[in-house]
């Protein structure tokens, strides 16, 4: 494809010699003043403007600025014929690559035309490669070769360049803020700001100011206006971290924020539009909480356009080795130790812990492990006492349930108040032992037992009915 000149000129002589001029080299486009240039410029690809500075009642540095504004911003060359050092200084503060004075000269114009392409074509060349490595940055601060990452890196790849609203799901220390700094680094807006908001660090008050912003005196203690991430954000991307923290009130304007693209500030009138894309991550089991009537239904489709599932690293025990010799090689430079492998031993005592803080948990124990040793091999006793066996593996809350002494999956052995082990293992028979033992547990709570069963609470309802575990009208 050829290059594209727009020639921008109010005297028609002038822009009709220049096309006669150029269109044996380039596709050539003329405009008589601003307006005609900036219609041409929304609806064609131009490489190089060449534009006056006087356009009658129009001034040219003005159709600059705008020019270089968009999103696929032309070189442009500067022509007059009040030719002045000023002028030439002023041109290129406004972004001009190059200033040239009337009466042109069409060969050098030519050949300068020609330097401006160049010049463009290897900014562009630059641009994608930093690009490239950028991306592939992005993607390589999440580790892992197991089957489950690969899902993730193949989602994000897909997902990140869209508009789409993201929730990711999954247990503390799974990655989920990694995730959300590679779906904005490899989308569209990479250059704008990626705003972080903490939700669970705030109390409701705190969090609605933070997000939205406030005008003087809106409450106590607001002695001037503050601007929300919302607005902060404006032309990138927030990100939500905990979201099932939040409460109702700030659940209904989020619900807003999102459906209209509009926030209003706490204390104030005004509308104020935002183009932000938004992520949000949570550890909690936000459709369990949409049946328990803990989370709002509309907003939980508002934000589940697409979901990411981070899976937790006792379910991609493969990518163990990866992650550890990663931490590895990071945290024995920034402690400034010879440690430069981990022995076989200690390797196999890594994937034969269960991880219950996940990543951020194994990172944790290669650093402790990289502190204490002295030598170039990490060895089980370098490890924390966890991994040693010898203290008990912390109890961590999971993703929609609460730690209860004995949690699921359930003890083959016969405990105080357990039901006995069916000789018949068929999966029917299972569910009702595991359904049945949950409602015991909790003292038929069938809301708690659903979180035990890692369940919602209709599931829970729909599979008492099918096993024929309750009636259909006793729904307590």
């Amino acid at each position: 494809m050829d290059a594209t000149v727009l020639i921008v000129d109010d005297e028609k002589n002038t822009r009709e010699g220049l096309r006669l001029s150029l269109e044996d080299d380039f596709d050539v486009y003329i405009a008589a003043d601003r307006a005609e240039a900036m219609e041409v410029l929304k609806n064609e690809r131009v490489d190089v403007m060449l534009t006056d500075l006087r356009l009658g009642a129009d001034d040219g540095m003005e159709l600059i600025e705008s020019a270089l504004a968009m999103s696929h911003p032309p070189v442009v060359i500067m022509m007059t014929a009040y030719g002045s050092v000023d002028t030439a200084v002023e041109a290129m503060k406004r972004g001009a690559w190059h200033f040239v004075t009337k009466p042109l000269n069409l060969e050098a114009l030519d050949l300068l035309i020609k330097r401006a392409i160049r010049s463009r074509n290897l900014e562009q060349e630059n641009t994608s490669l930093k690009r490239q490595v950028e991306d592939r940055f992005a993607l390589d601060r999440i580790l892992g070769k197991s089957v489950a990452m690969q899902r993730v890196f193949e989602t994000i790849t897909q997902v990140a360049p869209t508009r789409a609203t993201v929730l990711i799901e999954g247990e503390s220390g799974t990655g989920k803020e990694l995730v959300a700094h590679a779906l904005h680094n490899l989308s569209g807006r990479p250059k704008a700001k990626l705003v972080i908001v903490h939700c669970a660090a705030l109390s409701p008050q705190l969090l609605e100011s933070e997000l939205f912003g406030h005008e003087k005196g809106s409450f106590t203690g607001a002695m001037e206006r503050r601007i929300g991430r919302f607005e902060q954000a404006n032309g990138g991307t927030l990100f939500l971290d905990e979201l099932g923290e939040i409460d109702s009130a700030i659940q209904v304007k989020l619900l807003r924020a999102l459906g209209e693209r509009t926030i209003e500030r706490v204390g104030g009138n005004s509308t104020i539009k935002v183009d932000v894309r938004v992520i949000a991550a949570t550890n909690k089991d936000l459709a369990g909480m949409v049946a328990d009537g803990k989370f709002r239904e509309d907003l939980y489709f508002r934000l589940n356009v697409v979901s990411i599932h981070m899976p937790p690293l006792r379910q991609r025990k493969d990518d163990i080795p990866v992650l550890a010799n990663s931490f590895l090689k990071e945290l024995a430079r920034e402690n400034n130790k010879p440690m430069r492998e981990i022995g076989p031993e200690t390797m196999q005592a890594l994937a034969d812990y269960d991880w219950p803080g996940n990543v951020r948990e194994l990172r944790t124990a290669i650093e402790h492990g990289v502190v204490m040793g002295t030598g170039a091999r990490m060895l089980v006793r370098h490890l924390p006492a966890t991994l040693r066996g010898e203290v008990p593996a912390p109890t961590m809350h999971r993703p929609g349930r609460p730690a209860l002494p004995g949690d699921l999956p359930f003890s083959t052995q016969s405990h105080s108040g357990a039901l006995p082990l069916p000789a018949d293992l068929s999966i029917e028979k299972m569910e009702i032992r595991f359904i049945l033992e949950a409602l015991q547990r909790t003292r038929q709570n069938r809301s708690e037992a659903a979180k035990l069963l890692d369940i919602s609470r209709r599931t829970l309802q729909r599979k008492l009915k099918e096993l024929k575990l309750a009636d259909d009208t006793d729904d307590s």
